[in-house]
């Protein structure tokens, strides 16, 4: 694991063993909320490419972002430039964010939301649910095989969708083999921050067809929106580009709806 990425999961992980609520109170108390709002359908409602707009604060790597931003007012201009799903920081030590972000950002507009943290047991996915996400973020480099199978178990019981991040080859084989239905492959390299274009690209064949592909980071126009898309990602996760770009909205709608290609899924490819 990534030194940085180390930091921040034995952070969750300290705050998880501190955690003394009773977990079936917890799980009890989820499955009581109201129905969260299908992530995954919306992606693939279509027509083209799908943008996941974040609602990011500051990032370890490159400090303030937009420190100050008002959740709704960003997310009501993400969903008029045509974004089909939101993404929320709610990590506060690192990135500046809070459940107060994710509630404020969807009270405000129809879109499913995605809560971008660092899940590492069960009771974060129950507070996922309880903050009022529709789906959460596995991240395969911050966990053990079991532990995403339980994780995954977790999130379809309560009827979240669970975003499986890879970063290559072997993190994808394994969020494969562990059910992963909806796969985000993020092209920034944990240990020194860059953006490696060709990555996505180069794993996309490795997808199968079932499952609904996502590229995160790295995307920073339309020419990269564009590039994904022919090579079959349903979707893109976008933060740092649209959330800094003087028209939030504009920067969306540019991104939005490119044809989709077939993904030439290869002899590589590993099925769940």
């Amino acid at each position: 694991m990534a030194p940085y990425l180390a930091e921040i999961v034995a952070a969750h992980r300290d705050a998880a063993r501190r955690d003394e609520r009773p977990l079936e109170a917890l799980l009890e108390q989820a499955r009581r909320c109201p129905p969260p709002r299908r992530f995954g359908a919306a992606l693939a409602a279509g027509p083209g490419l799908a943008v996941i707009a974040e609602v990011k604060r500051r990032s370890p790597s490159r400090g303030d972002l937009a420190p100050d931003l008002d959740p709704a007012e960003v997310a009501t201009a993400y969903l008029a430039g045509g974004a089909r799903g939101l993404s929320v920081l709610t990590d506060a030590r690192y990135f500046g964010g809070s459940a107060a972000d994710l509630q404020a950002a969807r009270a405000a507009v129809p879109l499913p939301v995605l809560r971008k943290d660092f899940t590492v047991c069960v009771a974060d996915v129950c507070d996922a649910r309880l903050i009022g996400a529709d789906a959460v973020l596995l991240i395969v480099a911050a966990l053990e095989d079991g532990e995403l199978r339980e994780l995954l178990a977790a999130a379809g019981e309560l009827a979240l969708d669970a975003l499986v991040e890879v970063h290559d080859e072997r993190e994808l084989d394994r969020a494969l083999q562990s059910g992963a239905g909806l796969v985000g492959v993020n092209q920034r390299d944990l240990a020194t921050f860059t953006v490696d274009r060709g990555r996505a690209c180069s794993l996309a064949a490795r997808i199968p067809p079932e499952a609904l592909a996502v590229a995160e980071s790295g995307i920073a126009g339309p020419e990269d929106a564009v590039r994904l898309a022919e090579v079959g990602y349903q979707a893109v996760l976008v933060g740092e580009s649209v959330v800094t770009s003087g028209d939030r909205t504009a920067a969306v709608a540019a991104l939005s709806g490119h044809p989709v290609g077939r993904r030439a899924v290869g002899a590589g490819a590993v099925q769940p």
